[in-house]
């Protein structure tokens, strides 16, 4: 029987690509024979690192964040003879690469002209209903060529180098071990988010405790978060997957809906979230799957009287909102009930 060889392209961020994780894995268990490569761009293709459910990591792009032309792209994918492609993310230069380097079966989201015209398949959201978490919908894809998924959860594989390195970096932090606190500001205005004054309290909160040790987590945070005292900054931004291994060594991760959160929970770290019930933006659209989590919601009345519709606007710092005493107080919860931390 001639070989199944199936790309997974995902091309976007971050979180989005930590939550197309599950798809080779779903696919090696139907198809353990099988050739399965992903197709990203090259500052996520660390995610993927060490992976075994995947054979090939294909780059969108070069390294120096060019884009790779068309004929290139279709010339490098072609050699790879693959029978299935799903594009995770609707893209129209995407799919016609994809149809002229001959591949017979496509999947693609939603009704696409471009899609039409090349004969690809697609999934249909139908406007989020039901509404289900974004790994799910992503794994519609593989459900088209038989697939019964089981398992919705992402992950990321550390090599055992890897996870000595993030037990050195615990040790190194936790003098008198102390909790491992990371806190993540920014988000590319992604989703809904404290502002930097709530995140400078919530730090001066959670630093005073001298069972705690708070990390910020950003290579760049605003100027009003650097140079703290009682910080630490160990996140120097050299590789996506050297930052991977700093996550892993944290015992929590604070932040809103953002890459980070998605690392950590495919790490299996405990995360603190904060959200917003929008649809677009809700926790059981782009929650945290498979690891230990808090979330917190703005009050009712936030959101009837002060939402600016705008996810990237909303800042929950007025009435009803989130406070950063709020958070600190759902932390001390977290940790009483969360008995077997690492």
């Amino acid at each position: 029987m001639k070989q199944l060889r199936f790309l997974v392209a995902r091309i976007d961020r971050i979180g989005d690509v930590v939550l197309s994780t599950p798809l080779p894995r779903e696919i090696k268990k139907k198809y353990p024979d099988s050739y399965v490569a992903v197709l990203v761009k090259n500052y996520t293709k660390d995610i993927y690192l060490n992976n075994p459910n995947v054979d090939e990591i294909i780059t969108y792009d070069n390294p120096d964040k060019t884009e790779k032309s068309f004929w290139e792209l279709v010339s490098e994918i072609k050699q790879y003879k693959f029978s299935h492609a799903f594009m995770l993310l609707p893209n129209e230069k995407l799919n016609y690469v994809l149809f002229a380097a001959g591949i017979k079966y496509r999947v693609g989201v939603g009704h696409k002209l471009y899609q039409f015209l090349t004969f690809a398949k697609y999934v249909d959201r139908k406007k989020y209903n039901p509404l289900r978490h974004e790994a799910d919908y992503c794994l519609d894809m593989v459900r088209k060529i038989g697939v019964n998924v089981n398992e919705i959860h992402p992950e990321i594989f550390l090599s055992e180098n890897e996870k000595i390195t993030a037990e050195e970096i615990r040790k190194s932090l936790k003098m008198n071990n102390e909790l491992l606190i990371g806190i993540h500001i920014t988000s590319g205005n992604s989703a809904p988010n404290l502002s930097v004054k709530s995140y400078l309290e919530l730090i001066k909160i959670l630093s005073s405790n001298k069972k705690l040790k708070v990390i910020i987590t950003d290579f760049k945070p605003p100027d009003e978060l650097q140079n703290l005292s009682n910080v630490e900054y160990i996140f120097k931004g050299e590789t996506l997957r050297m930052d991977i291994v700093r996550f892993a060594s944290l015992d929590l991760l604070i932040s809103n809906s953002t890459g980070p959160m998605h690392i950590c929970a495919a790490l299996k770290v405990p995360t603190l979230s904060v959200f917003c019930p929008l649809t677009a933006c809700s926790v059981k659209l782009w929650g945290p799957l498979g690891n230990k989590s808090e979330i917190l919601l703005p009050k009712q009345s936030y959101c009837d009287n002060h939402c600016p519709i705008d996810p990237k606007k909303c800042d929950y710092s007025k009435e009803g909102g989130i406070t950063a005493q709020e958070v600190a107080e759902r932390v001390y919860t977290a940790i009483k009930s969360w008995n077997n931390w690492k």
